[in-house]
């Protein structure tokens, strides 16, 4: 799966406020749900902090990957936001984040979802698609820089 088809302008936030963990993943689940009827809002908020009860979806280099299964969701969903100021997220790296992508996959597809997951972090392991991120001032400069940095095979 591309990174274009996980996400659109509409469910990309610049400089997201968020004074927690906890709000910040409830923002990213409201933009999980921005234009998708299969996206139940409160479900995918409960899928993300379940997950992060296992331990921290914070990679380190200053992001995070939140990411959770969703019954009855029919494609994986994304939505990706920079914060307005860093925060602590128990990173593995134990570094502030910055950035976070958000991931929601139907309940049973354990090998796209691992996929998936493995295409973003190598997106974010660029340093220069990280600065790049920071450094855009829209949803759409988001959307493109993102979309950009996306490996070619699907």
């Amino acid at each position: 799966m591309r990174i274009h088809e996980l996400l659109s302008p509409q469910r990309i936030q610049p400089s997201l406020p968020a004074a927690s963990k906890k709000r910040l993943l409830e923002r990213l689940s409201f933009l999980l749900g921005a234009g998708d009827p299969d996206v139940d809002v409160h479900a995918a908020f409960q899928s993300l902090i379940e997950r992060e009860r296992l331990g921290s979806t914070g990679i380190g280099e200053g992001v995070a990957l939140p990411h959770g299964r969703l019954k009855g969701l029919k494609k994986a969903v994304g939505a990706f936001v920079t914060l307005e100021h860093a925060m602590d997220y128990d990173a593995i790296d134990r570094k502030p984040v910055k950035m976070a992508f958000a991931l929601l996959v139907p309940e049973e597809a354990t090998e796209e979802h691992l996929r998936i997951l493995a295409e973003l972090a190598g997106i974010f392991s660029n340093k220069e698609t990280r600065r790049h991120l920071l450094e855009a001032k829209s949803a759409d400069e988001l959307f493109r820089e993102l979309t950009k940095s996306a490996p070619t095979h699907s």
